[in-house]
């Protein structure tokens, strides 16, 4: 094991590292891409630009750390349970997400400035389509399994599934509720038989 892999990370470092990354959300979704400034977000995580720039070499690099923390802490537990239940969770924590947390108030701003930012835009499509693989994963094994219909294209069923949450939220001004996930599943891919 490579001597660098065995240090431990200094727990003030990683708590800094934290408060940045949490501001970095703060600001994009109270300010939008746009005036995001790393000045900004060093003074709303009470830390110099310097600190900030040691860890990240620019805004986008930030905004992506950011992105995975949250991406990756949220997860639901998908260890047990059949395909639909699994797919039920996934879902409904969507739902939740999209409806009240940081990315929910960060995403207009993201999908703003990537029709304007070509890096910010590659940035932004590689992320969904990395958080979007579990599902589609998960619909394709059910389809193999037999507990969802074999007429299903995984990935469709997937855009299908994610564009009601995400359409409800970013084009209607309300939010999809999570109690009607099983409803969703049930319009895409069929009722449970």
């Amino acid at each position: 094991m490579p001597a660098a892999a065995k240090r431990a990370v200094d727990p003030r470092i990683e708590r800094s590292r934290q408060v940045i990354l949490a501001a970095a959300l703060a600001e994009l979704g109270e300010i939008g891409y746009g005036a995001f400034a790393i000045e900004s977000v060093a003074a709303r995580a009470g830390v110099g630009k310097s600190t900030i720039y040691r860890h990240w070499p620019d805004k986008l690099a930030l905004i992506a750390a950011a992105f995975a923390i949250l991406h990756e802490g949220a997860a639901p537990d998908l260890a047990d349970g059949a395909p639909r239940e699994k797919l039920e969770r996934i879902l409904r924590h969507v739902a939740a997400m999209v409806a009240d947390s940081p990315f929910s108030v960060c995403l207009p701003a993201l999908i703003d400035a990537a029709e304007r930012d070509s890096a910010l835009r590659r940035f932004h499509h590689r992320f969904q389509a990395e958080a979007r693989k579990p599902l589609i994963g998960l619909i394709a094994a059910g389809i193999a399994s037999g507990d969802f219909p074999a007429r299903l294209d995984a990935e469709l069923a997937a855009l299908s599934l994610l564009g009601a949450i995400f359409f409800r939220r970013l084009m209607t001004g309300e939010t999809f509720d999570p109690a009607r996930v099983g409803a969703l599943i049930d319009a895409v891919i069929g009722a449970p038989r």
